[in-house]
């Protein structure tokens, strides 16, 4: 005589542990004030606490998954190094509030040329990165120039105080290279800023 044994279903409530092989994993509702607590903190490691937009580290990572799914698929991946020029100018006419001012406000005009796919991070200090998935170099072109564009058309304005702002750009693309690495595209990347830079800034080079 056979017994069937039946699977037994535990209703786990907020708080809960519960293990699956090495691992322990805590249940917690969506309500509940220590996931909100734990999100909260993931963002602030993720967002650059004075432009609201990704930081270095969640660009290292987002470059890294898209570099693999280029290479995969031998899919187009673009990436933009953007650099304020003479940001020290600025901060010594303006003060760091000044400097700081123009940081946000060159992070919030570029966010709007940029797709909800697409990634736009501040790199360090003045750069900024665009990831472009799927972009081809002429694509990339295409956002480069209206970056420049969105920038230094309107001054900037800051305690009633006008000033213009530009960028220097480098653009680099890939297309599905394989073992490339995020370290060597935005070494590429940064070669093109320099020449932009060296060939007189307001610029980008490809």
């Amino acid at each position: 005589m056979s017994t069937t044994c039946r699977p037994r279903c535990i209703k786990l409530k907020d708080g809960d542990y519960l293990r699956v092989g090495n691992c322990i994993y805590r249940f917690l509702t969506g309500g509940n004030v220590e996931a909100e607590y734990h999100e909260e903190i993931y963002r602030l490691t993720i967002i650059d606490g004075l432009t609201e937009i990704h930081n270095k580290r969640y660009l290292m990572e987002f470059l890294d998954r898209e570099l693999a799914r280029s290479s995969r698929h031998n899919r187009p991946l673009s990436l933009i190094l953007i650099d304020i020029d003479r940001f020290k100018t600025i901060n010594d006419q303006y003060g760091h509030l000044g400097g700081d001012f123009t940081l946000r406000e060159l992070a919030t005009r570029v966010k709007g040329n940029v797709r909800k796919e697409e990634l736009l991070a501040r790199y360090g200090g003045e750069e900024f990165a665009a990831v472009l998935p799927e972009t081809t170099q002429e694509g990339a072109l295409i956002v480069a120039d209206r970056i420049l564009k969105v920038v230094n058309q309107t001054p900037f304005q800051f305690e009633e105080k006008l000033f213009s702002v530009t960028v220097s750009a480098g653009v680099v693309t890939t297309q599905g290279e394989p073992d490339i690495t995020s370290a060597e595209l935005i070494r590429r990347a940064d070669e093109k800023l320099y020449q932009a830079k060296e060939n007189g800034r307001n610029r980008y080079c490809n």
